[in-house]
């Protein structure tokens, strides 16, 4: 099957550019308040709580049946995380939290990972390492002449010599005016994976998925939350990407 990607004209852009700026916005929010003690139901009240006071959308909730406006995803769930009263935050956890808003229409991606309290040295250095793996594939996908593929490599080159599972049953993806776009953004090289150019107008969400252990995972029986095989902890960082006339501009 062919990719349909749809380009984003200068107006999109700035529109999407506008929807990502909200979702920093979030974030800084949400750096401030989530903490050791809350429940995974909490940092996702305070996600929709400001959603909602901004009049944006919460594109999640309801997606295909998804019940929440987030995906917060602890220690060893690798995402989708379903908020709940019943998972409290505590010092030693890592924490990613997903989240897509819709501005006017236009929609942007991005997911934080956060260390509650003192984590382990092993645990931060994978956050330390997937973050860095993140900022050089979006440098990689700046560079004239880019393809997906390069991306791929990028998070690849950097996460392989560390020994931890890149994930392959899920990867990045276009943006902008939908949640889920062409091109498929992986994280890890394969001549079996679509490799399109990297156009002026193309907006892509860039998200390392990485295990501290195996690249393999398994889907809880709710159909959603997606952990690590082994059970060791995973990490996830993303940010939605714009290809501009001058390389690729972060949105989020």
């Amino acid at each position: 099957m062919v990719d349909v990607i749809q380009l984003k004209n200068r107006h999109e852009i700035e529109m999407i550019r506008s929807s990502g700026q909200l979702l920093h916005e979030l974030f800084d929010e949400l750096d401030e308040k989530i903490s050791s003690g809350m429940s995974t139901y909490d940092v996702d009240k305070v996600c929709h709580d400001f959603i909602k006071r901004h009049h944006a959308g919460a594109p999640c909730l309801g997606y295909c049946g998804y019940p929440a406006a987030t995906c917060v995803s602890v220690n060893d769930t690798v995402i989708h995380g379903i908020p709940s009263k019943k998972i409290i935050l505590k010092d030693g956890d890592i924490v990613s939290v997903d989240i897509t808003l819709d501005k006017d229409g236009y929609v942007s991606d991005s997911t934080h990972t956060y260390e509650i309290g003192k984590v382990s040295d092993d645990v931060h250095k994978l956050n330390v390492a997937t973050n860095k793996a993140l900022y050089l594939a979006i440098e990689a996908a700046g560079k004239p002449g880019a393809r997906v593929h390069d991306i791929a490599a990028a998070v690849e080159g950097y996460i392989k010599p560390f020994g931890y599972g890149i994930v392959r049953d899920y990867c990045g993806h276009g943006v902008g005016f939908e949640i889920h776009e062409d091109p498929l953004v992986y994280n890890y090289v394969s001549l079996r994976n679509p490799n399109p150019k990297l156009r002026e107008g193309m907006v892509i969400a860039i998200e390392p998925m990485i295990n501290m252990g195996t690249y393999k995972i398994i889907t809880l029986d709710d159909g959603w939350t997606v952990k690590t095989a082994d059970g060791k902890p995973a990490c996830h960082w993303e940010h939605t990407v714009a290809i501009t006339e001058n390389g690729a501009e972060i949105m989020t």
